[in-house]
């Protein structure tokens, strides 16, 4: 994907609102991206005003759209996440969307839009959060973005996996964040699950909270209709070496002739890569 250097990219919090103890790191961010030679232009409602809410999810939604709508700003980067972004489903228009095809870049609880916008649309989004241009792993998460936007070969979003069970998978990529997602179950947002490749990844889930998700998931037919499953980073759980692990957990649940593979590239670490939501994909044995 190519941003010719000088182009406005939005800027978005679509999720829970920023803490104000967090406006000097995200002043340091918009700076970075000035320095690198792109134009942030933010949204109206960027921190909280009541508890974890900078607005209301219609209001939020507005301020999406017409990002959307401006011919000037080239990408959109949601730099938010918590539990609330599924409040904007309802006040989105997804035909506006459809017919523009500047990618959206979210991560954890954006799961839930970028699969949305998938669903009606058929757009792909990043999974991603441009905050990683400023954390830990900064030199490498900067260089990787300035390669990927410029048009030349880079690692933004080249992921090494291993296979824990077959030895091949392939199809259009849905998922993300497990949680976010099945906010998802039993709208119209939710995508079809026929021979998609499922990425799942976690932040704060234990064992128990895990299990709960697959067996929902499996209760909602996934596991039958998937092509396989992509692990990505449960950082909680791999952490604290919780038992049974996320793989045995899958293998459970799943069953034992489904495509399973692991990637450490995707998830909440400051070091993770994008991964796009409804991009194909083609994953096989090494």
């Amino acid at each position: 994907m190519l941003i010719e250097k000088g182009s406005k990219i939005g800027i978005t919090v679509c999720s829970n609102g920023q803490q104000k103890l967090n406006e000097e790191k995200i002043n340091g961010l918009l700076k970075l991206i000035r320095d690198i030679g792109y134009e942030p232009v933010c949204t109206e409602y960027m921190y909280e005003e009541t508890s974890y809410f900078s607005t209301t999810g219609r209001k939020r939604a507005e301020v999406l759209m017409q990002m959307y709508k401006d011919n000037e700003i080239k990408a959109i980067f949601d730099i938010s996440g918590g539990d609330i972004a599924n409040e904007l489903l309802s006040y989105i228009d997804f035909d506006v969307i459809k017919k523009n095809k500047k990618i959206f870049f979210g991560y954890s609880d954006l799961t839930c839009i970028i699969n949305a916008i998938y669903s009606k649309t058929g757009n792909i989004s990043g999974l991603y959060q441009i905050r990683n241009l400023i954390y830990d792993d900064a030199e490498r998460q900067q260089k990787n973005f300035v390669a990927e936007f410029s048009g030349e070969n880079s690692e933004f979003s080249d992921i090494k996996y291993y296979f824990i069970q077959e030895s091949f998978m392939e199809g259009v990529v849905i998922g993300g964040n497990i949680r976010c997602f099945l906010k998802l179950a039993g709208t119209e947002f939710m995508p079809d699950f026929e021979n998609k490749i499922l990425l799942l990844e976690a932040l704060n889930s234990t064992s128990a909270q895990v299990m709960t998700y697959l067996c929902q998931l499996k209760q909602m037919g996934a596991f039958e209709k998937i092509s396989g499953v992509l692990l990505g980073t449960f950082t909680k759980l791999d952490s604290e070496i919780f038992v049974p692990s996320v793989e045995e957990l899958v293998q459970l649940v799943a069953g034992k002739d489904i495509p399973i593979a692991r990637t450490m590239d995707i998830g909440h670490g400051a070091d993770a890569k994008c991964i796009y939501i409804g991009q194909y994909m083609k994953l096989l044995e090494n």
